[in-house]
């Protein structure tokens, strides 16, 4: 292993479909990262929880609702057991902890090692087993337990694997904010003192990095301090609530942020808007990314192949996709879109229509991303699909399993089938997962993303979207912003709504702003000026997909956050 000087904390990644250790976005930007550090040979570790039971299976029953299955996968098929044993304190019981390896290997050989947290050993309390089974599981106590895995557990774990040259611990959200306490006391012993001070957490705060990735006050993590003193059993944690503590609660964002001498937004807009939720701390911004590489469907590799070679390892270069035959980009589509809508017939018998416009929307069914927009006003969606060409709309995601608004925004769009006449043609696709992320976002005809502003921190999926041509039709919020170039890399939903964000119909704004769009706009090029669709496309890749990937942004943390 190459002696690691970074160390990238996360909740969960998306490494394999296989591996369900993902739950959405955070996940699949986690693996990601870790792909194109690999790649630029960055010397990283990163560290997660083994999630034994997975996510979950996601089941939508005959009236739509969603319901949850475990998701046990093959661990030893796919990770390599290290010998090390470390422990951790909760609630007074000693809790055992091994790690599992996975090894992320770039083309010329350089790898990331990532390590995935287990306590479920015979040692261990049956309670205690279970703490690395379930993704965003459980009550708070459940909660905070795997944070002082994660966090305290990670650090104790890395040293004992003889990652000794550390100088960065880079905290993905707030979950693995307690690393900072192992750091320390590590500092205290160190010392030889029986306690940390000030002066530590200046030393810590050097050392730490943290990215905060929402502005949804869900997002960040607070427990009670009875809890916390249960849990931790840690006296310090109240006699400096300035460091640990917010209104009287552990509060994780908080403690990142006191103990992070570099902190970001992922997106420029949510650094604005953190930077007003967190008026005391400076927040930088760094816009995400995805890896070019494991997002562009095998038609468009070939095409690029082709016409910019060593596109893969120069993801820059793919700027030269704006001299890209449009008939060669509408050829690769095709094929792209051929594989979705096969995929389509596979999983649900539906039938769909190559010729036809299909738009594409999949993320995590929440109240805010809005899943349910475009079918608000199915009459007036009707009357465009008579009067302006068919349509066909292929949904996607999942709620969490505690997200009664999630789960109901998925069951009205399911209903809304019953109520579309032949001119549209609307499929829900269940599980969605890396292998299906990949065949949409290459596979429709036009993204669309339809958020609550300012409520998207970033967003990735309109970036696959772009490597595979497919443009955008969405809000004006998170990454959108900074790739919008009005019918060039797509189309803005709402310009006019933007001033609007308090008035109470700003979803009626944003739902006639879209079917404006959709009606006078994009379905007449679509269907009326193919050539000129297809110049979109390439403007998507040549703009867009040689900017918004992973390369780019690990690049930026390397200069602004990790050897600055």
């Amino acid at each position: 292993m190459n002696e690691p000087l970074v160390a990238y904390f996360t909740m969960e990644i998306a490494l394999d479909s296989a591996m369900p250790t993902y739950a959405g976005g955070l996940g699949v930007l986690a693996g990601d990262t870790v792909r194109s550090a690999a790649e630029l040979k960055v010397p990283m570790v990163a560290v997660t929880l083994l999630h034994r039971k997975g996510y979950f299976n996601q089941k939508l029953d005959a009236s739509g609702w969603q319901r949850e299955e475990p998701c046990d996968w093959d661990i030893g098929g796919h990770l390599e057991e290290q010998a090390p044993r470390v422990s951790v304190c909760i609630e007074g019981r000693t809790v055992h902890l091994r790690a599992w390896k996975y090894e992320v290997r770039a083309p010329g050989g350089f790898s990331v090692p990532v390590f995935f947290l287990d306590t479920d050993l015979p040692e261990n309390s049956a309670w205690d087993r279970t703490l690395t089974h379930f993704l965003y599981g459980g009550d708070a106590c459940y909660r905070i337990c795997q944070e002082v895995v994660l966090g305290i557990g990670g650090v104790r774990m890395l040293r004992a694997l003889g990652c000794k040259a550390l100088t960065r611990y880079h905290m993905n959200e707030g979950h693995a904010a307690l690393l900072g306490l192992e750091l320390l006391d590590e500092c205290a012993r160190n010392a030889g003192r029986p306690t940390f001070n000030h002066e530590d957490v200046e030393t810590v705060r050097r050392q730490c990095v943290f990215t905060t990735h929402t502005p949804v006050a869900s997002g960040h993590d607070q427990f009670g301090l009875d809890l916390v003193t249960r849990v931790l059993g840690r006296e310090e944690v109240t006699e400096m609530q300035e460091i640990f503590c917010c209104g009287g609660a552990l509060n994780m964002t908080f403690l990142a942020l006191n103990l992070s001498h570099y902190v970001n937004g992922v997106a420029k807009k949510h650094a604005e808007t953190s930077q007003l939720m967190f008026s005391h701390y400076k927040i930088d911004s760094i816009t995400n990314g995805v890896h070019a590489a494991s997002w562009t469907s095998p038609p468009f590799q070939a095409l690029f192949d082709r016409h910019i070679p060593g596109w893969r390892a120069d993801n820059f270069s793919l700027r030269f996709a704006h001299s890209l035959p449009l008939t060669e980009i509408w050829e690769a589509h095709l094929v792209a879109k051929q594989q979705l809508l096969d995929r389509v017939r596979h999983d649900t018998g539906v039938v769909l229509d190559l010729k036809r416009l299909t738009l594409g929307f999949a993320r995590r069914a929440t109240a805010y991303k809005r899943s349910d927009l475009l079918v608000s006003d199915v009459q007036r969606l009707r009357q465009i699909a008579a009067s302006a060409g068919p349509l066909q709309i292929i949904y996607g995601g999942k709620a969490h399993p505690n997200d009664f608004q999630g789960k109901e925004a998925i069951q009205r769009i399911i209903r809304v089938k019953e109520g579309l006449n032949q001119n549209i043609q609307m499929v829900y696709l269940p599980n969605y997962d890396l292998e299906l992320g990949r065949l949409m976002t290459a596979g429709v005809d036009v993204w669309l993303n339809t958020p609550q502003p300012p409520m998207e921190a970033s967003g990735t999926s309109g970036m696959k979207a772009a490597l595979n041509g497919v443009p955008s039709l969405s809000i004006l919020d998170g990454w959108w912003i900074e790739g919008w170039i009005e019918g060039e890399t797509g189309w803005a939903i709402g310009e006019n709504c933007a001033m609007k964000r308090s008035h109470p119909d700003r979803n009626a704004c944003d739902a006639a702003a879209l079917y404006d769009k959709l009606e006078h706009v994009v379905l007449p090029l679509f269907y009326h000026d193919r050539d000129r669709f297809a110049d979109v496309m390439r403007h998507c890749i040549s703009l867009n997909g040689s900017f918004f990937n992973t390369q780019r942004m690990v690049s930026q943390y390397v200069i602004k956050a990790y050897f600055e």
